[in-house]
């Protein structure tokens, strides 16, 4: 089998791969690294490397020192955020499973991501394959249940950054007038869910309800399948009770998660060890998004 191999030439590593590797270097108790030093931990040659770093750095995953680099901020703050959406999916398995056995159908959770939602988790059965969505997938927020319930419950702001731009069909069923948008939201806040007939996937329904206590929701979980938009409204109620135990389970009856704040810098903008864990830790479970 070696043999058979021998001379065959390896597929050079892509650019995202290079910067994977340079990303990689910095993994280790050192909080600094010269040029050579991330060389030498990534086998990046020094032209590339040189480069990477300096876009690395544009883009705030790094910060230089001198001839130094080291984690930067965004690293920060991707990190906790992975961390918030994995606390939040590992809290809400059991529910999920849960919700899934008793209705039948395909359970998911989500979260919103500027005018998209992102799918943390997909419960379902081999029967739900014919529903093309997966875990880490992306679907316009305005024409999903999941993206309703969070648009009516959340920040004005990803409302408006929603009708900023111009709302896609995906099917003939999708609502993309901005004023039936609204309406449609307004109706989901007295209903406590909301409700997709088919207009994300043709054939699809789906009804979702927040992830909230007595603010903005922070996720959603929906059930959807083929043929159930007779079903939708008995399903409400079971989809309801799944958000208000997840909630429960990961802040308890009456409370509500700390307020977010943004992370200030030290005076020299250093990151403590705890904080490099948590950026490691972001790049350790983006794998699987």
């Amino acid at each position: 089998m070696t043999a058979e191999l021998v001379g065959v030439p390896t597929p050079a590593p892509s650019l995202l791969e290079k910067a994977a590797r340079v990303l990689a270097a910095f993994e280790g108790p050192e909080p600094r690294l010269s040029l050579t030093e991330v060389i030498r931990r990534s086998g990046i040659p020094r032209s590339s490397a040189h480069r990477i770093l300096d876009q690395l750095v544009q883009l705030r995953w790094l910060d230089r020192e001198g001839r130094d680099y080291r984690m930067g901020m965004r690293m920060l703050e991707l990190g906790a955020l992975a961390a918030h959406h994995n606390r939040l999916r590992r809290a809400a398995l059991p529910r999920l499973h849960a919700l899934h056995e008793s209705t039948g159908h395909l359970v998911q959770l989500y979260v919103l991501d500027g005018t998209e939602v992102v799918c943390l988790e997909r419960i379902g059965g081999s029967e739900d394959s014919t529903v093309p969505s997966r875990t880490g997938g992306r679907m316009p927020a305005h024409s999903t249940a999941a993206g309703k319930a969070l648009l009516a419950f959340g920040d004005p702001a990803a409302l408006t950054a929603v009708l900023a731009h111009r709302l896609r069909p995906l099917t003939p069923r999708t609502l993309v007038n901005p004023v039936a948008l609204r309406s449609e939201l307004a109706a989901a806040r007295e209903r406590g869910v909301a409700f997709d007939r088919e207009e994300t996937y043709r054939g699809v329904s789906c009804v979702a309800a927040p992830l909230r206590g007595a603010g903005r929701a922070i996720a959603a979980v929906s059930v959807s399948g083929h043929g159930i938009h007779r079903e939708l409204d008995r399903l409400a109620p079971a989809v309801r009770t799944c958000t208000r135990g997840v909630w429960q389970d990961l802040f308890g009856p009456g409370r509500a998660p700390a307020p977010s704040r943004p992370v200030a810098p030290s005076p020299k903008n250093r990151v403590s060890e705890g904080e490099m864990d948590a950026m490691m830790g972001w790049l350790r479970f983006s794998e699987w998004m």
